[in-house]
């Protein structure tokens, strides 16, 4: 097959390249510039699509024996993922900009542009699985659960999954290491990336206060409705945060507040106690079925809301309009609408088998 390995400069997705190489496959790496002003040098494990990451990624590509090309992809990634990103936070939404890179650039953008140039399908270092059953084509967790990455693929279409490799699913980190070392690769010892590859410093709070602006509201007790502060913009808060709530006073009970919902029009912040932080059952819209198969019926499964994290058994239940109720076995903290919920059903055999993903519309 012809295959475009996407080669972001790190060490996993060098290696898923060396592996659709030695696999026989006519392999031709990419890298993607995502930003209009990339930074010239990485700081450890901060940021990604720098400069410094499309050098590694093309000296990668040298000892690999393969062409190796760098697409300008940075309007559409503003475009569909920053801004994106931005307006849920305005919202009062919590998304995730891994699974929206994945959906929108990754495996639409970058696949369709893949296709129409006669490419059958394209490789990344993401850690899942692929797996064939009974002729359907599945999505499941990797080998390696520390470093599986399902939940962030959860949102792709079937048709999507049938052009994608994931040459790592089977391994593990440590050994996807060492094989970069004997292959000579340099990026064999790089740091994984982490936090939001485009807010590189790890402020979330002040590059979205930059684009939005100031939005004061007040900080008010769920129980009481009484007034505890005031602040700079719901876009500053998290369900689940517990620190930088700027409130001077402690509880009557001493015990930390934490934030419990956002209501953007109205600019409120509400706080209560952990105790009011348990979720029973969640609401999502617009799913998405990557076996093709929807929910039939009331299904017994588990639930993950956070890519690493956030996990309970559950009921879930969906109708024709991509509507799923869930009913969770056990409550879970944290949970905010704009956060996507995927569901697995356990397979001891395949790895856990993701079912199906939606968007968080709700909780109760």
């Amino acid at each position: 097959m012809r295959v475009l390995a996407a080669m972001s400069g790190g060490v996993d997705s060098a290696v898923a390249a060396a592996r659709a190489v030695d696999a026989g496959h006519d392999v031709v790496g990419v890298h993607l510039a995502l930003s209009a002003q990339p930074g010239t040098l990485r700081t450890g494990s901060r940021g990604c699509c720098t400069i410094e990451d499309s050098h590694d990624a093309r000296r990668a590509a040298d000892i690999l024996g393969i062409p190796f090309y760098i697409w300008d992809f940075a309007e559409r990634f503003t475009e569909e993922v920053v801004e994106t990103f931005v307006g849920e936070y305005a919202a009062g939404r919590t998304p995730n900009p891994c699974v929206t890179c994945n959906e929108k650039i990754k495996f639409e953008a970058l696949l369709e542009k893949a296709l129409a140039l006669g490419f059958d399908a394209v490789a990344t270092g993401h850690y899942a699985r692929l797996a064939t059953v009974d002729g359907e084509l599945e999505l499941r967790r990797s080998a390696d659960e520390g470093k599986d990455q399902s939940y962030v693929l959860a949102s792709l279409q079937p048709e999507q999954l049938r052009h994608a490799m994931f040459p790592l699913g089977d391994s593990w980190k440590s050994d996807v290491r060492a094989e970069a070392e004997q292959r000579g690769l340099s990026v064999a010892r790089k740091p994984d990336s982490h936090d939001i590859c485009f807010i590189p410093d790890g402020d979330t709070k002040k590059f979205l206060e930059k684009r939005l602006g100031e939005r004061p509201g007040e900080l008010v007790d769920a129980e009481t409705g009484a007034v505890l502060g005031h602040h700079t913009g719901v876009h500053g808060f998290t369900v689940g945060q517990r620190k930088g709530l700027g409130i001077d006073a402690p509880a009557a009970d001493g015990r930390p507040r934490y934030v419990l919902s956002l209501e953007p029009v109205s600019g409120t912040v509400k706080v209560g106690s952990s105790a009011d932080l348990g979720v029973q059952a969640i609401d999502a819209d617009r799913a998405i079925w990557p076996s093709g198969r929807p929910l039939d019926g009331p299904t017994e499964c588990t639930v993950q809301v956070r890519a690493h994290g956030g996990i309970a058994d559950a009921v879930a239940e969906a109708d024709e309009d991509g509507r799923v109720s869930i009913q969770l076995r056990e409550p879970l903290r944290g949970v905010a609408p704009g956060q996507v919920v995927v569901l697995y059903r356990q397979d001891d055999q395949a790895g856990d088998l993701v079912l199906g993903s939606a968007k968080i519309s709700g909780t109760r």
